[in-house]
């Protein structure tokens, strides 16, 4: 085997195919607003609309399919008034670096990029 052929194999093991994986679990928008704003601690339902501009609807679907994904959890306090809360899971809790590294290169490349 040639080391071309070689090279190309291992690439193909641990290279695009890994970050394309990755991008299609968190790469939405929403997906990564919301990730994004879990990384300030657990939240209620309405904090995280206010915060995301997303719709309640969008936010739900967001966040059902994030839970599913296991990036993030969801507690119920049944007291009066109820409420629904969300936080980071560990595997969510794992990007945080990711997230920081993004906005380092963001900082640098994307001169036009203001929060």
């Amino acid at each position: 085997m040639s080391s071309e052929v070689f090279s190309a194999a291992e690439e193909e093991e641990s290279g695009p195919c890994a970050v394309i994986e990755s991008l299609e679990q968190i790469g939405s928008r929403w997906r990564l607003v919301v990730l994004h704003e879990l990384q300030n601690g657990e939240q209620r339902f309405n904090e995280l609309k206010r915060a995301t501009d997303a719709s309640s609807r969008t936010l739900s679907r967001v966040l059902d399919d994030l839970q599913e994904m296991d990036f993030v959890a969801r507690r119920l306090e049944e007291d009066a008034p109820v409420a629904t809360y969300y936080r980071l899971t560990s595997k969510g809790e794992s990007l945080c670096p990711v997230f920081d590294e993004i906005e380092d290169w963001a900082e640098e490349w994307l001169a036009g990029c203001k929060n």
